[in-house]
């Protein structure tokens, strides 16, 4: 059906057009009327939300959504929902709406809304969403919650008791509900497209964790606390995710019932701590203990009213301050707002400020932010009092309630004075068996208990349990991806906790926010009497994928570095391929060039690759260069990301040779391209104010001037848009292409080439000092693209090979893939298989189950020694399974679609090696092949699909024999 014959209008309930963090209820209950002929009906239930949904009819879990979408052409899905109807009797559809009413990395603000209309075979309407449908807020959901990070939304705060989690049923009798409020017809704003969902419904596969890992009984902070600062202190900065700098302070009271010494922690120093003063005495530095981004400090508080004040001046993204307290028990504290501030005050916080504030759009600044600002100096100064503070009312108002969390359980997760662990009885390891009695999760008088859960490997989906207890214990559920005997990585910078406070007697829970993780704490806390928990369990996730690429071979690390690969490919494919299932969640657009490529040799499907491609241009109403993360709230570009995602573009025509797509991508890529070619300068380079990336290095990359890698991959790309415009039959656009390549290409050599080095220079900074630094990075990217060439590329080839000590060496797998391709073009395969053997070995030596983001104690990491990597889980990171496929069973294709391909094996060592490539046209292309060193004799067999011309190559120098097997295509 299309947009136009919608019946059903757009609903919500009264109040805010778009509130903060509202999960709210509707159900509709209607009559079914008896089908002739037929057992069940047949209906047809189109739906979409904003932000999400999750959807039930008559008691039974249909399906989450949508997938993610600029709000002006949002996706909707379509479920087949006859076999659930019941004729003759009313039925009930029910829908959890969860708004979050923040932009983030993978959403853009709209308003609340829900939209629905299922329709019969005929497409008449039997029921649509209107001023019939009954809403409600969910009460027993905290709005509260603290803000997961800026890539996110929020965390999760649930109290069962406040809310009869029976309300999808039909049974269910919503009293004290109320009537929808319509919003309008399907076109209104910010919606003022809907189509139809263009990738089949996510998986949904339960994981149940491989063992309970450890128990211990623990004391952490007595008191939390978690502001908002970005949204509190930046009128309309929940509109868009875009970097900000400001000054400011908070200031509350500690109240203390008797004088002590108190520890104050501060879980995410890197954004909102600049500096703190208690009772009028700023605390130096030398007295905050802890590595970044934890901070502590002890202090002596005096009973009654301590005056605390925080410098909350910082340059944010997620803006948030989390901080907790931790005092001997017979010792009580508190926050409270400061005593003249505190009569009918709900809030025990003052936002004191802002001073001044800056967004920076595109990493540029409007303009320099006030630093200096006379009253933010002056207030740091004077202020010793609360009597202080009335000198500055002019700037000081109690913090709006919303923006706080009175409990943060990520530092009550993280933060422990005393952390006792016992050996786990067998008893407790039935909470991951199915269909066991109940594990006792013991209780401990003074502390609280924590069980922790290993899922064996990283997952990436929703979390659910079981549990027996009563009504008022606390379960906080707290993921992480990464620990090594007694260390545990904890994710700072990410919330993604769920506090879940009991009914009384027996429930089930199934948070409706997709986590990624692979070990799960949870803490009991307030429990008088032992909790019985059952099966706890993951929701699995993911794009729908048959396994039907494989690999083996005579060596087993390969074996398990393709395997980690794999995997983590599976888990970064949500409605889009994904940087990772745990800190972002987020579609990166150039990252998702490199995952496509493993994908294909994967699993061969091309619906979400098609999917990713055609969200890229929605942000040229952000900026004309295309964003670098879509669709998202922060205003982003990366110009190589942009490059990369229209060599992708040009890669799944190459894939598919799908003309049709090629030409719609075509337009976009010229929109682009000719934006980008605006900013050459006199000396015919490319220079630009932006976020210069390529590798997690030390390379010389100024977000200011001229990059020589972003300048070569720029060449790269108008060829590829010359080669898309030819495709398309415009050849004015192929000349405008090819000759901007060509000048630009000319420039490089002639301007970023170092004769006494005999290399590339890393770039040209803003004021025209030539950078003397040398990377592999940039000596890679000229190699790989072409625009080295003649005695040049030959020079530059060698380093390739034998990369010189004093050049800056590749810093991450990411930029790996690309030294990858550069050496499988020169032949170096042996080469390739060396690098991952050394890298990704090591991943395995720690542990790996999936690729990690950075290799083991890269730079950023070398201030904590166990900390090996940022993120355990990420998909840029996948090369292997690319490469073992394309150069090791030598599968290639040669045409357009893979109507030619050619299959020529690098030995690199191995005797054997068997596996299968997936062809886009269908089937699949089967390879084993041996290898007798002694003889240089090989034995390969093929299977291909009929339709298909395969070219084997043995390697040069070996005989032997081939065996093919054509199949067949069904017609």
């Amino acid at each position: 059906m299309t947009m136009t014959n919608w019946q059903a209008q757009w609903i919500w309930g009264d109040g805010e057009e778009s509130p903060r963090n509202e999960w709210r209820c509707f159900r509709k209950s209607f009559e079914v009327p008896h089908s002739e002929g037929l057992s069940n009906p047949t209906a047809s239930l189109r739906i979409t939300a904003d932000s999400r949904y999750v959807l039930t009819v008559n008691g039974t879990q249909v399906g989450r959504g949508p997938v993610r979408s600029w709000p002006f052409e949002l996706a909707y899905d379509t479920y087949e929902i006859g076999h659930l109807l019941k004729p003759g009797e009313m039925n009930t559809v029910a829908v959890l709406v969860m708004h979050f009413g923040v932009s983030t990395f993978y959403y853009v603000r709209g308003r609340g809304g829900l939209l629905a209309e299922l329709n019969d075979s005929e497409g008449n309407v039997i029921a649509a969403t209107d001023a019939t449908w009954q809403t409600s807020e969910h009460v027993g959901h905290h709005p509260r919650a603290s803000r997961a990070s800026c890539q996110h939304a929020f965390a999760e705060y649930i109290d069962a008791s406040l809310w009869d989690s029976s309300w999808m049923e039909k049974e269910y009798d919503p009293v004290n509900w109320m009537q929808s409020v319509v919003l309008g017809p399907v076109g209104m704003e910010p919606w003022t497209v809907v189509k139809p969902r263009d990738i089949p419904l996510l998986t949904e596969e339960i994981i149940t964790p491989v063992r309970v890992e450890s128990l211990a009984k623990i004391k952490t902070f007595q008191v939390t606390a978690t502001l908002d600062i970005r949204n509190g202190w930046i009128d309309g900065s929940e509109v868009h995710a875009n970097r900000i700098h400001f000054l400011g302070y908070t200031a509350t009271s500690l109240v203390s019932s008797k004088a002590g010494k108190v520890t104050i922690g501060f879980l995410q120093s890197g954004e909102c701590f600049k500096a703190l003063s208690l009772n009028g005495e700023w605390i130096e530095g030398n007295q905050i203990y802890g590595s970044a981004p934890e901070r502590y400090v002890d202090v002596d508080l005096q009973a009654g009213d301590n005056l605390l004040l925080i410098d909350v001046s910082s340059h944010i993204h997620t803006g948030k301050l989390q901080i907790g307290l931790y005092a001997e028990e017979e010792q009580v504290v508190s926050f409270q707002a400061p005593a003249s501030y505190r009569e009918h005050q709900e809030s025990s916080w003052l936002r004191i400020g802002p001073f001044d504030a800056v967004e920076l759009i595109d990493h540029q600044r409007v303009r320099e932010l006030e630093s200096e600002h006379p009253i933010y100096l002056e207030l740091h100064d004077n202020v010793r009092t609360v009597e202080d503070l009335s000198v500055y009312k002019d700037w000081i108002q109690p913090l709006n309630p919303k923006y706080v969390s009175e409990v943060d359980v990520f530092a009550l997760s993280v933060w422990r004075k005393e952390n006792i662990r016992y050996a786990v009885p067998p008893q407790l390891q039935n909470a991951i068996i199915p269909n066991a009695e109940a594990a006792s999760v013991p209780v401990f008088e003074g502390y609280d208990t924590e069980v922790l859960f290993d899922l064996g490997k990283e997952y990436s989906g929703y979390l659910a349990f079981e549990v027996e207890a009563n009504e008022g214990d606390i379960l906080d559920w707290y993921g992480f991806e990464y620990m090594a005997g007694e260390y545990r990585q904890d994710m700072f910078g990410l919330d993604h906790t769920l506090r879940y406070v009991c009914k009384a007697g027996r429930q089930r829970y199934e948070t409706p926010i997709r986590r990624g993780f692979r070990y799960v704490s949870m803490t009991v806390r307030g429990a008088k009497q032992p909790i019985k928990l059952y099966n706890v369990t993951m929701i699995q996730s993911n794009y729908p994928v048959a396994e039907v690429g494989q690999f083996t071979c005579s060596d087993e690390l390969l074996n398990d570095i393709w395997e980690i690969s794999r995997h983590t490919t599976k888990v970064c494919m949500e409605d889009t391929f994904v940087d990772c299932p745990a800190f972002e969640q987020v579609f990166w657009v150039g990252d998702s060039r490199n995952e496509a490529l493993v994908s294909n040799y994967l699993y061969g499907v091309q619906d979400i690759i098609k999917r990713c491609l055609r969200l890229v241009p929605g942000s040229k109403h952000q900026t004309p260069l295309f964003a670098d993360q879509v669709p998202s709230g922060w205003s982003s570009v990366i110009p190589n990301w942009t490059f990369f995602w229209a060599i992708a573009c040009a890669e799944y025509y190459e894939q598919t040779a799908d003309e049709a797509f090629a030409s719609e991508m075509y337009g976009h890529i010229r929109f682009t391209l000719e934006h980008y070619l605006t900013n050459i300068n006199d000396q015919g380079l490319f220079a630009i104010k932006g976020w210069n990336l390529l590798d997690w290095s030390p390379i010389d990359q100024p977000n200011d001037g001229i990059v020589t890698h972003q300048n070569m991959f720029l060449v790269h790309t108008l060829r590829v848009g010359a080669r898309m415009a030819r495709i398309s039959g415009d050849q004015q656009g192929v000349a405008l292409l090819e000759n901007a390549a060509l000048r630009l290409e000319t420039a490089i050599n002639n301007h970023l080439w170092n004769e006494d080095a005999l290399a590339y220079i890393d770039c040209i900074h803003a004021d025209g000092r030539r950078s003397q630094v040398v990377s592999m990075q940039t000596q890679v990217v000229a190699s790989l693209t072409g625009v080295a060439f003649g005695n040049r590329k030959q020079k530059i080839d060698s380093y390739l090979v034998s990369p010189p000590s004093h050049f800056v060496q590749i810093g991450s797998p990411f930029m790996s893939f690309f030294y990858y391709e550069a050496l499988a073009k020169l032949g170096e395969v042996d080469l390739v298989l060396a690098d991952i053997r050394h890298n990704y070995g090591m991943m395995i030596r720690n542990g790996a189950t999936t690729c990690w983001e950075q290799y083991p104690n890269f730079l950023e990491n070398r201030a904590n020694p166990n900390m090996l990597t940022r993120s355990h889980c990420h998909a840029w990171s996948s090369a292997p399974a690319y490469f073992l496929g394309r150069e090791v069973l030598g599968v290639r294709s040669l045409a357009p679609g893979w109507s030619e391909i050619e299959v020529a094996p690098a030995l690199s060592g191995l005797t054997w090696a068997k596996g299968s490539v997936p062809h886009p046209a269908g089937g699949r292309i089967d390879v084993s092949w041996t290898v007798n060193e002694a003889s240089k004799t090989m034995e390969i067999t093929v299977s291909y699909p009929a339709s298909v011309t395969v070219h084997v190559r043995m390697p040069e120098g070996y005989t032997g024999n081939v065996k093919e097997l054509k199949l067949q295509l069904l017609e």
